[in-house]
């Protein structure tokens, strides 16, 4: 189990696959196994590194000290703990957003960056879903209940015409022996609303690719594309929030694309 010891933290992550490195950094909620439909699809083309968020997976302890600097210096840390000078990044969501601000801190650590379902805005209606999540977590419903209610915002609408694969999915979620407490929620929740926005006000100085997604239930579309301002987007139309598990194939085409352009950068 690689892990890498750190002062106030011990970082799990994970290393698989060929050819150049690229970080791949998880959302809000989730760890680095996230990333589980698209892994296979990105293994023979590059280097995979998907490190556990502070607060999320095997990454440890749940209640470490936890902010934007933490979650980039972690990352700078693993980058310099594997020999890695300078690597193409892909995030996911809030992972999104830590690695616009690694590039913001680090240019010349970043090669390219993607980003998809993630944008530099506060949606308050996110904030009101997440305190309300935890409180289901914390209250006396059916463990499920909580999944059930979170699913419809990540997920695209046609995911829902399967009720067997959904109550597939929910157990799955429910089985993984690495899932987020409610308290380590709150600890994340709590680190992403004291963001500091100041640095995600300008397009990161490197080569990027924003995937927005017409259809995602958490990043609002229009107010998402007015942020991206200076920054080449991709825009899906019915995929949801966790675009990579809607339609693995396009996302890993999409990224194989962008990382290997001009084989140069």
């Amino acid at each position: 189990m690689p892990e890498l010891t750190l002062p106030d933290a011990s970082l799990h992550y994970e290393v698989s696959g060929t050819g150049p490195p690229l970080v791949m950094i998880a959302g809000f909620m989730s760890d680095g196994a996230s990333w589980a439909p698209l892994a296979p699809l990105l293994e023979p083309h590059f280097t995979l590194i998907r490190p556990d968020n502070r607060t999320c997976g095997q990454t440890g302890p749940w209640d470490a000290p936890v902010s934007m600097d933490h979650w980039v210096n972690d990352i700078l840390s693993l980058l310099d703990h594997l020999g890695h000078t300078r690597v193409h990044v892909l995030g996911h969501s809030l992972g999104g957003i830590i690695g616009w601000a690694m590039a913001a801190k680090t240019p010349e650590r970043v090669a390219r960056l993607m980003i998809m379902g993630s944008a530099p805005i506060y949606t308050p209606r996110n904030h009101e879903l997440f305190r309300a999540l935890i409180a289901i977590r914390r209250s006396n419903a059916p463990k499920d209940t909580w999944l059930r209610v979170l699913f419809p915002w990540l997920f695209q609408e046609r995911s829902f015409h399967n009720a067997e694969a959904i109550t597939a999915a929910v157990n799955q979620s429910l089985a993984y022996p690495f899932a987020q407490s409610a308290d380590a929620m709150e600890r994340q929740l709590d680190a992403l609303l004291a963001i500091d926005a100041t640095p995600l006000k300008t397009p990161p100085p490197v080569p990027c690719l924003s995937v927005l997604s017409k259809a995602d239930s958490l990043v609002p579309f229009d107010d998402a594309m007015a942020s991206m301002t200076g920054i080449e987007v991709m825009t899906l139309v019915e995929e949801g929030h966790s675009m990579h598990w809607d339609a693995p194939a396009l996302i890993a085409d999409t990224a194989k694309q962008f990382f290997e352009e001009n084989n140069q950068s």
